[in-house]
């Protein structure tokens, strides 16, 4: 499969909802970092800049259309961007991104400069599972950074062999970078400190690299987390185009019809950013499944 790094065009906004002239709003500016700092910000903006022209490249090439449903959701306590695709292969694919001004939960801090993104998948057949990848950069007040994120996907009916080549990818950045795989996919499959109960059930093939603690902004752990989300992202959207016409059970659509309601639990029950943080009209759009059963 060719992975397309074309940019495509939205043609369809959903919405734009401001706090006067929307972009007046927003601080994507450098003020406050060090030079060093700067550089990495710089980098930061680029890779979610690149991540965006290869999603919805290839998700335009899968899905013979460049159609993409854009809202901008500025509230006081951040900016907030996201895209949507939606086609015959990719029911539903969102894309988030997110300029945070300041704290709206007490488990958040002031931050100086900081970035996230956000990519959620949800294809047409059951084969390929579901994917969630979110990365995020902070510098702080006091000097301090952190680069976080999590990497993996909610298997459904995807085959054994898919979930180990998934692993296998990420197999080979761990081993490249020095990183123990243990505890970051220990921490994907039973959760960090805050998240709630019905929890995402994943695949453990990727990572967790939340919680207590993260790993600070150096020129090595930017590199493995850029490299790491870039890698696992291919692996699997070239897996989706390899079984997007591959016969499936009633048994593997029993397991989508799960991880899609697994999902949307995850969302209302656990994840303490959609439940404080994020208002509901961005990641509703940017995350959950077109169509959950109960």
């Amino acid at each position: 499969m060719r992975i397309n790094t074309g940019i495509p065009v939205a043609v369809a906004v959903v919405g734009l909802l401001a706090c006067g002239t929307a972009a007046a709003q927003v601080n994507d500016s450098y003020d406050g970092l060090t030079d060093q700092q700067r550089g990495f910000a710089e980098r930061m903006v680029a890779f979610m800049d690149e991540m965006d022209a290869l999603y919805f490249g290839t998700l335009a090439e899968l899905n013979d259309s460049d159609a993409v449903e854009s809202l901008v959701f500025p509230t006081e306590w951040a900016w907030h961007t996201v895209q949507v695709a939606r086609g015959p292969v990719v029911e539903k694919a969102g894309r988030m991104r997110v300029i945070p001004k300041k704290p709206k939960a007490d488990f958040q801090s002031q931050r100086v400069w900081s970035r996230f993104f956000s990519a959620d998948v949800h294809p047409r057949s059951p084969k390929a599972g579901m994917l969630h990848a979110a990365i995020t950069m902070h510098f702080d007040p006091d000097g301090g950074s952190a680069i976080a994120g999590w990497i993996d996907i909610l298997p459904g009916g995807t085959p054994a062999a898919d979930v180990a080549y998934l692993k296998a990818t990420m197999d080979v950045l761990y081993e490249k970078y020095g990183i123990d795989p243990a505890p970051h996919r220990k921490m994907s499959l039973k959760g960090s400190p805050g998240e709630g109960i019905r929890r995402r059930e994943p695949a453990g093939a990727g990572g967790s690299f939340y919680g207590r603690t993260l790993f600070p902004v150096t020129e090595q752990n930017f590199s493995f987390m850029t490299e790491a989300y870039r890698e696992f992202m291919i692996a699997y959207l070239s897996l989706l185009e390899q079984r997007q016409d591959e016969p499936y059970t009633a048994e593997d659509l029993a397991k989508q019809d799960y991880i899609r309601r697994n999902w949307l639990e995850d969302r209302f029950f656990s994840d303490p950013y959609t439940g404080n943080v994020v208002p509901y009209e961005v990641w509703a759009l940017s995350t959950l499944p077109p169509v959950v059963k109960f």
